[in-house]
């Protein structure tokens, strides 16, 4: 009798009794009756296209218990979802992490069968970190409806965490290490047994010797192939199902056709044997693509590098005294204590303590900046020397740390056009090798070689596109891993290869060029009081505001004004020794001094008046201050050959006066958001390629028409940022190296390109011709894919370039 196995999981399914199903007018098997669940509800929902393409037999399903079930719906608390819930404009956004995958058809169902459940906007996985990113509209299904909805099908799903998915990427490394230490050990062993018969060391070895060595060669080889090879053919199956050809296609049939034509020569008699090319195949394939996963988990494109400056606990201050709770119990408004040492586990604004915090996480900036009460501070920061107490504002998934981790996993999961460019290109050039190889073992057949066989595994073994596919991504990863350390984060794909083209920058004034906040410029005295005591006099008045005009006095020295009094757009008054004194506009001071108002130029920027009822104290001018960074950043666009366009929504005096200032090309002020778009699009028709520099918020419109969006990480939450790169940390010479680097990647790319096409070209040919051997065609390959990753990483390597500390000669000085 034929053993009965599950038709879903694949399990014996021959108990008693039986379990079937009729589907499509053939009598299934079942284990179980969860199997029978689950597959009546795939053929409910029409998505039996999981059963053709599967490689892999499914999870057998599992009920969950009352009290697993419990634990799902306590993620539908509010508290709870503050550690991995984030709103978006559709709804809610969750990044979930799913077991129970076995191959590509697991994702395919699963992804089809979340978008049929109601209110689920996005669901995609991410099949080598198994991770999802789910959205969904709360208002109309509870998330744990859908965790629920997935377990229904087998698999499991629960919040990301970090740490869990570093010991998974621990596990996938250990398995790596093991496949790779059995295959280099079959190799030793296998070249061990092959070196004496291919260099005739020794001669006149007997039959019985050479079948030995044959038998034990088989043994040896057969872990290799069973275990360690066994990804390249559960790959290269999935390619054949869907129709896209990989590497792992080649890869597969090399291995293949020569363990098998090994095998059957040990058994049945013949002349050769290549269980040592194999083994060596194995080996140096595997070994290449360990190092390629260990650049990029050394980089920090895991996934969970950020990640793990996100601590799990907080010290929460109540009544004074501080307990250590779960982050998902902080909400804002509450105080956090963060001792020296620690990293900052919530967004906020100091209240008490002075301290230095390292904020590299965020900003890329390495030097520690020093943080007082009252300035906003982010997760993700280091606290230096002394404790700190922080009023909450964001935290869990709304901090800044978190929506960079988003914008990451999201820019990971987009493939740059040129990276989609040579994945066609491989998959073409495959489909090409596989023509090509049987057509060189019928020509060397036909000729009568004793060799066509060896001929016809060094064609698909050397022309293994593993260089070709490698040679993109790898340098994408160095070249974003690079641009973050500068405080230039990529949210788009395109971003980083569009940037090669930019011939055109365009800056916004306001918050981009200039530092977004007013300053004290200058003073000029009037009155019989000298120049200190009118500016503590101005600091004692101004103290009782929160207007922006009054913060430029609040960390200045003052004198004790009384009964201030807020005169809604005019300005303050108060009483000093018990006479008035009057703080504000010209026109608003004039209205309560007695004396005529002095003649005065006409100041640049803003103008605010001191004076008592009898006499003009003094005049304090205030403006917005030109970036530190922005005229060498500007020099060096010049430099390289890039115009630059100031555009601005402020007067145009003013608009000019900086452009002047910074020696911008050209200038534009008064613009309104219309005819910002106007010139961007203007721009673009001349044939100029653009990128818009603004400050994220009121910017964004006009961005919509540049080619490339940056915007200054300072002026928006990046959760809801649309620009196609964010200045993390303010500088805008990081603009001038984001570009070398794109123009250096551009170049690697290049490099990378044109020795993975030089070397199948030279070495197709050459192993045609039978001139290149089984073993040595597995080397060349590997090293042709170790020097692109190489190549590559030589990116993230380039050492940190900083702005010049003071302007060129000849640059324009900036207060």
């Amino acid at each position: 009798m034929t053993a009965l196995n599950c038709f879903h999981c694949g399990e014996p399914a021959d108990g008693g009794p039986l379990i079937t199903l009729e589907l499509q007018g053939q009598q299934r098997h079942f284990c179980c009756q969860g199997c029978k669940a689950v597959c009546e509800t795939i053929h409910q929902e029409g998505l039996t296209g999981f059963y053709e393409l599967r490689t892999e037999p499914a999870v057998t399903p599992r009920e969950l218990t009352r009290s697993e079930v419990d634990r799902i719906r306590e993620l539908d608390h509010p508290l709870v979802q503050q550690a991995f819930v984030a709103p978006v404009k559709a709804g809610q956004e969750a990044q979930l992490l799913i077991g129970g995958i076995t191959c590509a058809a697991c994702i395919w169902l699963l992804e089809n069968h979340m978008k049929q459940q109601p209110g689920v906007q996005t669901f995609t996985v991410n099949h080598t970190t198994q991770r999802a990113r789910l959205v969904w509209e709360s208002d109309k299904v509870k998330l744990s409806d859908l965790l629920i909805a997935i377990h229904e099908l087998g698999y499991s799903a629960r919040p990301y965490q970090a740490d869990e998915a570093e010991l998974a990427l621990k596990a996938e490394h250990r398995s790596m290490l093991i496949r790779l230490a059995v295959a280099g050990i079959g190799t030793f062993q296998s070249m061990m047994l092959a070196f004496p018969l291919y260099f005739e060391l020794i001669s006149d070895l007997s039959t019985g010797f050479v079948d030995f060595f044959r038998w034990f060669s088989l043994l040896v080889a057969t872990p290799v192939v069973l275990y360690s090879a066994r990804p390249f053919f559960s790959n290269a199956r999935r390619d054949l199902i869907s129709r896209h050809l990989t590497m792992d296609v080649p890869v597969a049939i090399a291995i293949g056709l020569a363990y098998s034509a090994s095998a059957w020569v040990t058994v049945m008699g013949g002349q050769e044997v290549y269980f040592e090319s194999v083994c060596m195949f194995t080996f140096f394939l595997l070994l290449g693509r360990y190092i390629e996963v260990q650049a990029r988990y050394r980089a920090g494109l895991s996934g969970n590098a950020l990640a793990g400056f996100q601590p799990s606990v907080a010290a929460r201050v109540t009544n004074g005294e501080a307990e250590i709770v779960a982050m998902h119990q902080v909400q804002p408004g509450d105080i956090v204590r963060v001792r020296p040492g620690e990293t900052l586990p919530v967004d906020g604004v100091i209240v008490s303590g002075q301290s230095t915090l390292n904020e590299a996480a965020l900003t890329g900036e390495y030097l520690p900046e020093t943080r007082k009460p009252g300035d906003t501070v982010h997760a993700g920061s280091v606290n230096g020397e002394n404790p700190i107490d922080i009023q909450v504002t964001h935290a869990g998934a709304q901090t800044r740390l978190s929506g960079i981790l988003r914008v990451l996993d999201r820019v990971q999961s987009e493939k740059p056009p040129v990276a989609r460019m040579a994945d066609r290109i491989a998959g073409k050039f495959v489909g090409r090798v596989l023509i090509l190889a049987p057509v060189v073992w019928f020509g060397w057949w036909l000729a009568g070689a004793d060799n066509a066989f060896d001929i016809t595994l060094s064609v698909l073994v050397v022309t293994c596109p593993c260089a070709l596919s490698l040679a993109t991504p790898t340098a994408i990863t160095s070249a974003t891993v690079r641009l973050r350390k500068l405080g230039f984060l990529p949210t788009r794909g395109h971003t980083l290869e569009s940037m090669n083209t930019i011939d055109t920058v365009v800056f916004d004034k306001t918050g981009t060029l200039t530092r977004g906040e007013l300053s004290l410029t200058g003073q000029s005295v009037y009155g019989s009081l000298d120049e200190e005591t009118c500016a503590r006099l101005a600091a004692g008045l101004e103290k009782h505001s929160e207007h922006p005009i009054a913060r430029v006095f609040h960390d200045r020295p003052s004198l004790t004004v009384t009964q201030v009094t807020n005169h809604l757009g005019g300005g303050l008054s108060g009483l000093y020794n018990g006479h008035p004194l009057f703080i504000g506009h010209k026109a608003f001071v004039t209205e309560h001094t007695k004396k005529t108002p002095p003649e005065a130029d006409q100041a640049q920027g803003m103008e605010i008046w001191l004076a008592t009822e009898q006499e003009w104290l003094a005049s304090f001018q205030l403006d917005d201050q030109i970036r530190d960074d922005a005229a060498v950043a500007v020099n060096a666009l010049h430099d390289a050959g890039i115009q630059t366009l100031l555009l601005s929504g402020d007067r145009s005096g003013h608009v000019q006066q900086v452009a002047q200032a910074l020696g911008i090309d050209r200038a534009i002020g008064e613009a309104s958001p219309e005819r910002k778009l106007e010139v961007l699009t203007q721009l673009r028709q001349e044939g100029h390629q653009v990128m818009m520099v603004g400050d994220g918020l009121n910017d964004l419109p006009s961005m919509a028409g540049a080619g490339i969006s940056v915007a200054m990480g300072t002026a928006a939450d990046l959760t809801q940022l649309k620009a196609d790169a964010v200045l993390l940390n303010g500088q805008l010479y990081s603009l001038v190296a984001a570009l070398e680097t794109s123009q250096k990647t551009r170049r690697i790319i290049r490099q990378n390109m044109i020795w993975a096409f030089g070397y199948n070209v030279c070495a197709l040919p050459l192993a045609a011709a039978g001139l290149v051997p089984p073993w040595l065609a597995a080397i060349g390959m590997s090293l042709s894919s170790l020097i692109v990753v190489l190549n590559a990483l030589r990116l993230s390597r380039a050492g940190r370039k900083e702005a010049p500390t003071e302007p060129p000669l000849g640059a324009p000085e900036t207060a």
